[in-house]
């Protein structure tokens, strides 16, 4: 069923993510992930929960280069104590008797008997005997687990290691390995058909003819899509003919989980993804946003589809504030952006009954840098930005020095 707009109140920025989330909420799950070596799965989202399988550290262990010692061994004055034979990381300890001192190494394992470390720079003389040489060493008074690594202090064995949905960057990659993990199930790449919109787009590269532009939109989206690690297919700049794109799109639904389109949303004479989606399941709609305000959203051919608006700035806008976030809280991949406040370098105007979102750049000393203006076509202050300032519903104007928040870019 077609649905047009209604004349009702602009629907909220939050509403409509949560809409976007209803439509794709049902693409994680059963046949719809991949086991993959760790290095594989590096910037996907995690499928299920992983315990530990071990402890980590799975050994008490030093923590410096140092001597083991019994803390019960050095009275408060301090204690001259026997050296016997160092422990390097990776050897099996044995047990230390009482009144010796071993030397140990950072990560070396703690002698039985052992319950401190005291560092080498504590130590009279503060070097190590050369091994097999009787030798002596005072050392001063410790507390029982000084400078020792507890087994199982960082993650006890059966703890969870990671959540369902993480994001798996280098850290959590390295948490993966030293627990002796090798491969992880995670969310298989989305396969999103991208089709930008226009009789007056041209492929760059392309003969520039009077009333023509170079698309932007296709490399844009494309570019942004695919760095959020989508399996993206582009399709050819449609006309603006509807029975053109309607069959291009029933002939490649099948094959993709998500259809994007750029442009022909709007309430205009010719507007071709309206006319394209006229006996489809798509909801045509504003949102109280700027730039970004119309929106398209439901499914082509039982497909999910979202329709953005034509401008690049826009689109841009649209992707970063609607479907991105929905995309990290579904699938755990991308990671979100991060969301700082930071301060206006200069004062900002916008409509108070729309969400604002302007481009910027964050200036080392915590201020925010407008860049360009308001207008959802200039793709040279979009490249020239670091991150989007969001201006809130119910403000119309903010001074320098107004707080704001920020997603880094």
């Amino acid at each position: 069923m077609h649905r047009t707009d209604d004349g009702h109140q602009a629907r909220t920025v939050e509403a409509h993510r949560d809409t976007v989330r209803e439509l794709l909420a049902h693409l994680p799950g059963t046949g719809r992930t991949e086991e993959l070596p760790l290095l594989a799965a590096l910037g996907r989202g995690l499928a299920a929960d992983i315990p530990a399988p071990v402890d980590l550290p799975p050994f008490d262990n030093s923590q410096m280069d140092g001597f083991a010692v019994r803390s019960s061994d050095i009275a408060d004055g301090g204690a001259n104590l026997t050296v016997v034979a160092p422990i390097p990381a990776g050897a099996t300890a044995a047990a230390l008797e009482p009144g010796t001192a071993a030397p140990i190494m950072t990560g070396a394992m703690i002698p039985p008997g052992a319950d401190a470390v005291v560092p080498i720079e504590r130590a009279v003389p503060d070097s190590f005997p050369d091994p097999g040489t009787a030798a002596t060493v005072r050392l001063p008074a410790t507390e029982p687990g000084t400078y020792v690594r507890n087994a199982g202090s960082d993650i006890r064995s059966g703890e969870l290691a990671l959540a369902g949905g993480t994001f798996l960057g280098p850290g959590q990659l390295g948490l993966l390995a030293a627990l002796g993990i090798t491969g992880v199930s995670v969310h298989r790449k989305l396969k999103v058909l991208l089709a930008t919109t226009g009789d007056e787009v041209v492929e760059p590269g392309g003969t520039l003819a009077p009333g023509k532009i170079y698309d932007a939109n296709g490399t844009l989206l494309e570019a942004a899509m695919s760095q959020a690690g989508l399996d993206v297919q582009r399709a050819a700049i449609s006309t603006d003919s509807p029975e053109e794109l309607a069959a291009m799109l029933r002939e490649r639904a099948p094959d993709v989980d998500l259809i994007v389109t750029t442009g022909g949303v709007s309430k205009g004479a010719y507007e071709v993804v309206r006319q394209a989606t006229a006996d489809q399941d798509v909801e045509f709609l504003h949102v109280a946003m700027q730039p970004g305000g119309p929106q398209g959203i439901g499914r082509f051919d039982g497909v999910p589809f979202i329709g953005f608006p034509g401008n690049p700035v826009s689109c841009l806008v649209s992707f970063e504030i609607f479907l991105r976030p929905v995309l990290s809280s579904l699938f755990g991949a991308p990671a979100p952006r991060p969301a700082i406040r930071a301060r206006l370098a200069e004062p900002v105007e916008s409509p108070a009954g729309k969400h604002q979102v302007r481009r910027g750049t964050l200036l080392p000393d915590g201020t925010v840098r407008l860049e360009g203006g308001a207008g959802s076509h200039l793709v040279h202050a979009l490249a020239s930005s670091n991150a989007l300032i969001h201006v809130p519903v119910g403000t119309s104007a903010l001074a320098a020095g107004a707080e704001v928040e920020v997603w880094t870019l």
